[in-house]
């Protein structure tokens, strides 16, 4: 069994090496396309493919070459890696634990409201930089298009997703004769404009959309970091075992015949020594 976490790790890393060649290209693809929503997960994309790959790279050379300082180097990353995986799911978990749309009487699709939201979503949201890239992102999308060619009865008979129902549409309740326009409404339905390139893509339910899109994908993101998570803590434990084994052999007490020159003492050399001569001259 000598060295077989080493094995085991190098194989490990080798496959999350060549993991992250595609993670990496994906995000160098999205980084020059300017049209989708898809340029707002580049970064992340970026910044996680690159670090699996030197992590990987650190524990391979490390594990399968015998080199202490870069599998040193790899359980101190990955330990970086682990914690900062850990406080992301439950700031994730934290942040979408509020939310969801309500349903309204006679349709199938639902309403969001952006009251519903938690405070840091809320106040990301409405940063007008933000808003605009992406407003933007959804325009260029067409997502609303879709709905153009909608009868009174495709209203009542079919679902919207999140971003569909807050922004190409203004709320069910919102009603647009001279006497309501005399009523308080939702200011939502003074924001409504007929015209393609505005809708209510100014809205508060527009945002609301949007964050609830961006709820469910961040309930799968955590689902995701926790496998990830549970992975990432097995491979530490075998990488702790492949830096030991390394120790060893670095020194005069390694696994089974001893096929190296001693290099130096282990730390407990010495006092062995002393306790033997002392022996020695009672005997």
């Amino acid at each position: 069994m000598y060295r077989f976490s080493n094995t085991v790790i190098g194989f490990l890393n080798l496959f999350t090496l060549l993991a992250s060649i595609p993670i990496i290209g994906a995000g160098l693809w999205m980084a020059r396309s300017s049209i989708t929503c898809e340029n707002f997960l580049q970064t992340p994309l970026l910044v996680i493919g690159f670090v699996v790959l030197v992590v990987s790279l650190a524990g391979f050379i490390g594990a399968c070459f015998h080199v202490a300082c870069a599998l040193w180097l790899y359980l101190v990353v990955m330990l970086f890696l682990i914690a900062a995986l850990m406080g992301l799911t439950i700031f994730g978990f934290g942040v979408t634990s509020k939310g969801g749309g309500v349903e309204v009487p006679g349709r199938v699709y639902k309403e969001y409201h952006l009251q519903d939201y938690s405070p840091w979503l809320r106040k990301r949201i409405q940063d007008p930089r933000y808003w605009s890239t992406i407003r933007s992102c959804i325009l260029g999308s067409k997502t609303c298009e879709k709905l153009a060619s909608w009868t009174p009865l495709d209203y009542m008979q079919r679902d919207m997703s999140p971003i569909q129902s807050g922004c190409c549409k203004p709320p069910t309740a919102c009603t647009y004769n001279m006497a309501a326009m005399m009523m308080t409404q939702d200011p939502d339905c003074y924001r409504w404009n007929n015209a393609p390139n505005l809708l209510c893509y100014e809205c508060d339910s527009c945002k609301a959309g949007v964050l609830e899109d961006i709820r469910g994908n961040w309930h799968k993101l955590s689902v995701l970091t926790v496998t990830m998570l549970v992975l990432l803590i097995g491979i530490y434990s075998i990488g702790c075992c492949a830096f030991r084994n390394t120790k060893r052999a670095e020194t005069d007490y390694p696994y089974g015949e001893n096929r190296m020159t001693k290099v130096r003492p282990r730390w407990d050399y010495h006092c062995w020594r002393w306790l033997h001569d002392r022996r020695e001259q009672l005997y």
